[in-house]
């Protein structure tokens, strides 16, 4: 591609996408800065994984386990400080912590942010793609901020989304104007818009789940599996794919459809990942 092609002339930059977005919808000028912040903490968290993969080289593989400790308790809190230079959250909910955090008041905005900074960091090492995940909440109480904040159901959600740390980094947001994907390039240090308005396939070939739990799962999800694995009209069965990030489950399916779900099982009654998408009913 040459210099003179338009299309390097004409991209857009996630930071510019929300920034027009504030400015059509004056009520959005908050997220903007949210979302803004929660680049930069990511982009920190990409190049740092970069290095990561370097650890055997220099450490014990026995010393891991403390290396990856490490990266989670650094992914969590340049997220936390990031979000609290936005200005525009009153209450962080982290998978790292047992406590909601409660933002100082003069710092305070009016949005609830709950995350995972390093969802799958166990997989580094084998150099598997892995994520952070966020989802972002109005908030909807007076008085005094608290955890009780981010006690909202799902389709209060105002944004929400991840990011993906494997060949490439990829943020994918989800707002009121559809899901769109952003990729970063490292030489100008921007994501860069590569996909818009995407959706998901109405049918894949592809289904995603632990299946070393099979024998907990309930009798309605394994007749479910066995109808993908040997369906009753001949067509053909669906693939078995299982990473074990959810954010890299989760992005296949959204690129390649499917179905990816962490079923509820014996051990665990009410679930463990209360996600799931599916793109065939």
């Amino acid at each position: 591609m040459s210099y003179q092609d338009p299309v390097e002339s004409e991209i857009s930059t996630l930071t510019s996408f929300v920034l027009e977005k504030g400015e059509k919808d004056k009520s959005t000028g908050e997220i903007s800065q949210l979302l803004i912040c929660l680049c930069t903490a990511v982009k920190g968290i990409s190049y740092t994984l970069r290095k990561a993969g370097m650890i055997p080289l220099y450490h014990p593989i026995s010393e891991g386990t403390r290396e990856i400790k490490e990266l989670d308790v650094y992914s969590n809190n340049l997220i936390i400080n990031t979000l609290k230079s936005s200005f525009a959250t009153c209450v962080l909910v982290s998978d790292e912590n047992r406590h909601a955090i409660i933002i100082e008041p003069e710092k305070r905005g009016k949005f609830v942010v709950c995350f995972d900074p390093l969802d799958g960091a166990a997989n580094i090492h084998c150099l598997a793609p892995i994520g952070s995940i966020f989802g972002i909440y109005r908030r909807t109480s007076t008085g005094e901020p608290s955890q009780d904040d981010a006690l909202q159901p799902g389709r209060n959600t105002v944004v929400a989304g991840y990011a993906l740390y494997g060949s490439a980094t990829m943020m994918v947001v989800a707002m009121d104007c559809g899901v769109n994907c952003f990729l970063l390039d490292s030489d100008i240090g921007e994501f860069i818009l590569v996909h818009k308005n995407v959706q998901i396939r109405n049918k894949g070939n592809i289904y995603s789940i632990n299946e070393g739990y099979t024998r907990d799962f309930e009798p309605a999800v394994l007749e479910y599996l066995q109808e993908k694995k040997c369906p009753q009209d001949n067509t053909a069965p669906y693939n078995a794919r299982y990473i074990g990030s959810m954010v890299a489950d989760v992005h296949r399916t959204l690129v390649y459809g499917g179905i990816f779900m962490y079923p509820a099982n014996e051990m665990c009654p009410q679930g463990k990942l209360r996600l799931l998408y599916e793109c065939n009913p």
